[in-house]
């Protein structure tokens, strides 16, 4: 039977093992999961744990942007655990976001859409973003505008024309998210998008594009022609 001492000796060895495979690039999803739950729960084999989380949330991504509350659910994680992983998810968010910074938004479009991907792929219900350019298509600010329900978000026109003109920016890219399904722009999407885009004309701001997060997609009203000025 092996006691205590030996098991520990074992569970190090097999962390030691991982570590390496990570440095060696060899690791699989779920034991990079593993790897990152030794960080948090040194003195637990974790094998059982790590393969429960990916199997429930269906991947690393899914789990480090599900809510807190979601997390600590679990039997073995704790706030410290959920915490930790947040960390990450918003390091991540961090990366994209200085990426965008630095150069026209559209310089890079993987790098966009996976930004899109990132904020809204996984929340429960609707969110409205606005991102606001300057002259160059540079990112100024995205700023959450609403947070509504599973399939509504209310969308503010003169909010984001007033923002739009105190930020002194030339152009604005709408995002939102459908959680309820696999769907492309409603007719409600439509009608909000060219209205917005009549008004922020008036004032000579563009509206470059309306991007809509749903079901693992990223659709996009100009490529789709569902503006009217380009």
């Amino acid at each position: 039977m092996i006691n205590k001492q030996e098991l520990q000796s074992l569970q190090q060895g097999h962390r030691e093992r991982l570590r390496k495979k990570f440095i060696e690039g060899h690791l699989s999803e779920y034991e990079i999961l593993e790897l990152l739950l030794t960080y948090v729960i040194p003195r637990r084999d974790v094998r059982t744990l790590s393969r429960q989380l990916y199997k429930k949330y269906g991947g690393i991504h899914h789990l480090v942007s599900a809510p807190i509350e979601s997390l600590v659910e679990n039997e073995g994680i704790k706030e410290n655990a959920a915490v930790f992983f947040k960390l990450i998810y918003y390091l991540m968010q961090l990366d994209y976001k200085m990426t965008l910074d630095g150069a026209p938004i559209f310089h890079n479009h993987e790098k966009l859409e996976n930004y899109c991907k990132l904020l809204l792929a996984d929340k429960p219900i609707e969110e409205f973003h606005v991102f606001y350019l300057d002259s160059c298509y540079k990112l100024i600010k995205d700023e959450l505008h609403s947070s509504g329900t599973v399939d509504w978000a209310a969308v503010y026109i003169r909010e984001i024309v007033k923002k739009a003109l105190d930020l002194d920016a030339r152009s604005v890219v709408l995002l939102h998210n459908h959680p309820s399904g696999y769907t492309s722009f409603s007719l409600q999407d439509i009608a909000i998008t060219q209205e917005l885009e009549n008004a922020l004309e008036k004032l000579t701001i563009g509206l470059y594009d309306h991007l809509l997060v749903s079901g693992g997609v990223i659709y996009s009203a100009r490529n789709m022609h569902l503006l009217d000025k380009k």
